[in-house]
């Protein structure tokens, strides 16, 4: 689908251009942002290191554990589905830290295998995603920053004087969204509850 959006885009681009007799301009420009784009990427790679680097030195030194800790009672209210000793349990806990943390790497991969724990505790349609699962997807969509590691380096990258002082607006606006996103699913939830089994041959009446 998106490669239909991506064409239709750049078809519209080019006819109204060639109405607009433009298409010199419109030429000219996308050379020009594709250079920038390389240069963007290329500085990033330092940047992105050094982000990375520290992520990481934070990982080892515990505080994605601390936070993933900090993060469990909340688990319960958002997840009430879940046990708290079932794995699926970790894998959230562990995954929203490592968002919250600028870990995309590791998030990623704890992402992938939270939702393959709650699959196992998903008794409808395994075709349907549990509650559970919208919840976890509407949480890491939105996901609060406290340290949004890859603007700072594209800002660096481009440079601005000042990459760090987003911080205190990107912490808001991703505090603000997520608690949006759990609104609106918990909301969502009380008219599309979680399917049953449709396996479970009916009891048979004398």
């Amino acid at each position: 689908m998106l490669n239909y959006i991506w064409f239709a885009l750049m078809a519209i681009a080019l006819v109204v251009a060639a109405i607009n007799h433009t298409a010199a301009e419109v030429t000219k420009g996308a050379v020009e942002s594709a250079k920038t784009a390389v240069e963007i990427s290329i500085g990033l790679v330092g940047v992105m290191t050094l982000w990375l680097g520290m992520m990481r030195v934070a990982e080892k030194a515990g505080l994605v554990t601390i936070l993933g800790r900090l993060l469990r009672p909340v688990l319960r209210v958002l997840f009430p589905d879940i046990p708290p000793d079932h794995p699926a349990a970790g894998a959230i806990v562990l995954s929203m830290a490592a968002n919250m943390l600028g870990l995309n790497n590791a998030a990623t991969p704890l992402g992938i295998k939270a939702m393959e724990e709650m699959q196992t505790l998903n008794d409808g349609d395994k075709e349907t995603a549990t509650n559970s699962m919208v919840m976890f997807m509407s949480i890491n969509t939105a996901s609060v920053q406290l340290v949004p590691a890859q603007m700072i380096a594209i800002l660096v990258a481009a440079g601005s004087v000042a990459p760090t002082s987003i911080i205190g607006s990107t912490l808001a606006a991703t505090a603000i969204g997520t608690i949006a996103a759990v609104l609106v699913t918990k909301l969502l939830q009380r008219f599309y509850p979680t399917p049953q089994r449709t396996d479970v041959p009916d009891e048979v009446t004398a």
